[in-house]
């Protein structure tokens, strides 16, 4: 009896052996028993009827295509049909989310194809070089653990527990081996399997790490591989259809990060890679770095004498030098004067905290790793301090001074805040991501209907100090949104507390005519906000500023 396809969509359904072995092309593939297998790793025996399912459409995004269907069809075969495949579409994002290009249609869709010019394309490609990274390590050293290996914005990483020192010599040997699996062109089949038997075959794979990431997952959750050659990883995917896609791939760099950013886990090395679908582009972007190196604020910094940074001070702890300081000095002084003209009480808090401040807005719950902590945070029985990685529950301790008027509303609460952040060794760069940074920080504490005209006002403080130091016309907006499959995992409040205030926004940013686009899972853990990002030299986004509702 054949094995029931997973439809996207609606109900699942039956293919036949000679259906599938007809769709599979142009990545026919053998299996072993004599079933064929699809790219997303599906088994299907012969003779298998089909079951009937209704008529639907399929809208291609960007075209005038639509393509018309009574029976399941994979993304690839419907694009063909309508003379949209080519070479350069690598996946797909069908309904808002990106699949593969095997993924099966049965109902409705919204289809975008999706290249390597795309920012979710790019994704797809450099998750699959991620992966080429891991099988590449393991066959030369296959000691090493595995635990985690996503795409950035500039490429990809992997984080591998190993006693063999990446050093650049030993990084030539992976890259080579890496090209080496691209030639061979492997198949990238996808399979899941049920939580015991997840477990049982890391453990059999000697994966630790990967054992815990499955053991750590909800329950009920989908537990995905992909299978490349004699190489599975871990995965939620998507990937793409083979190796071979990826034809010029270069091995950057290697650092510490200590195992899920903690420092009492064991340090990892993580290297970076980045990847293309032809030489030609790996090779302009690998000049572009060597002139971003000469622009890089970290160099242009250190040589006009405005910071320097010293081992025995620590990482990510940067020194102003004179320059600097007077930069900070006359910035600091413009900001809180402007800011007192639009009407911001001046306020001034302590650097730390007991952990109850912590525990009472939240952040000891949600964010106990990226802080410093003074003291046994597991011992209630003592006093336990934290450095303040952010000002909010400190100011609102002001507004909570005494008893409060609707008639007081808004309060706007402003301070020129330093603050601290455990960053994890590997992300930290010059200024950019620091252990310690001084920002101005702002609360406005407000009734229902003085939302939008409020973030309105803070959207216009942004665009008027950024303008004016020559950054605004760079930046872009991100609406930053929860991510409602793991709710339990990073946020507070119900779902209909999220949708209530990601509705709000939606409305202000509509109102106020803002290009944004959305980052799902990018929200603060009490509420979705609005970030302001730009990108660096080396094409990395960093976020300038942020307007965030908190509704709880």
């Amino acid at each position: 009896m054949a094995r029931r396809i997973p439809a996207l969509y609606g109900s699942e359904v039956y293919a036949s052996s000679k259906e599938l072995k007809d769709r599979v092309e142009p990545w026919e593939y053998s299996h072993p028993e004599g079933n064929y297998i699809m790219p997303s790793g599906l088994f299907v025996a012969p003779g298998a009827g089909k079951e009937v399912i209704s008529m639907f459409k399929v809208k291609f995004e960007g075209t005038d295509k639509i393509f018309e269907s009574d029976s399941p069809i994979s993304v690839y075969e419907a694009a063909k049909a309508s003379d949209l495949i080519d070479r350069s579409v690598i996946a797909a994002r069908v309904n808002e989310k990106v699949h593969e290009l095997s993924t099966m249609i049965d109902a409705d869709a919204e289809v975008k194809l999706l290249t390597f010019a795309d920012t979710e394309g790019k994704h797809v490609f450099w998750h699959t070089a991620s992966h080429i990274l891991a099988q590449a390590v393991k066959r030369l050293y296959p000691e090493a653990k595995l635990t985690i290996g996503p795409a950035i914005e500039t490429g990809f990483y992997y984080d591998i527990d190993s006693d063999v020192p990446f050093t650049p010599d030993v990084l030539a040997k992976i890259e080579s081996e890496m090209q080496k699996i691209v030639k061979e062109n492997l198949l990238i089949e996808r399979f899941t399997l049920q939580r015991d038997e997840a477990v049982a075959f890391m453990k059999e794979r000697n994966e630790p790490y990967k054992v815990q990431l499955i053991e750590e997952l909800p329950e009920g959750e989908e537990i995905s591989f992909y299978r490349q050659g004699e190489f599975t990883d871990l995965c939620a995917g998507p990937h793409l259809h083979s190796t071979g896609a990826v034809k010029a791939v270069k091995l950057l760099q290697c650092t510490g990060a200590y195992w899920k950013g903690d420092q009492a886990n064991k340090q990892l090395q993580r290297i970076y890679g980045v990847a293309f679908p032809a030489k030609d582009m790996l090779k302009e972007h690998l000049a572009q770095m060597e002139e971003a190196k000469k622009r890089d604020h970290n160099k242009l910094g250190r040589d006009l004498e405005f910071f320097t940074t010293v081992d025995v001070i620590g990482q990510g702890l940067p020194v102003l030098l004179p320059k600097g300081a007077r930069v900070v000095q006359l910035l600091q002084r413009w900001v809180e004067d402007y800011e007192q003209a639009h009407g911001y009480l001046l306020t001034k808090t302590p650097l730390m905290a007991k952990r109850e401040l912590y525990k009472i807005s939240g952040h000891w719950d949600h964010y106990l790793d990226g802080m410093f902590v003074i003291g046994d945070p597991k011992d209630e029985t003592k006093e336990c301090f934290a450095m303040r990685p952010m000002t909010c529950p400190f100011q609102y301790q002001v507004f909570l001074n005494r008893q409060r008027s609707y008639r007081d509303l808004p309060m706007r609460l402003g301070e020129t805040s330093t603050l601290f952040r455990n960053e994890d060794s590997g992300e930290m760069h010059g200024l950019i991501r620091v252990r310690q940074f001084t920002i101005s920080e702002g609360h406005i504490v407000l009734r229902p209907e003085q939302l939008e005209e409020e973030f309105k006002g803070c959207l216009e403080l942004i665009q008027y100090f950024l303008g004016t130091v020559g950054l605004l016309e760079d930046c872009t907006f991100r609406f930053s949104q929860w991510d409602p499959a793991n709710p339990k995992n990073k946020y507070e409040g119900t779902p209909e507390q999220w949708n209530e205030a990601q509705s709000l926004m939606a409305k202000i940013l509509e109102d106020l005519n803002v290009d944004y686009s959305i980052g799902i899972d990018e929200a603060a853990f009490y509420g979705p906000k609005l970030d302001v990002q730009y990108k660096n030299v080396y094409g990395k986004e960093d976020t300038l500023a942020t307007i965030q509702i908190d509704l709880l």
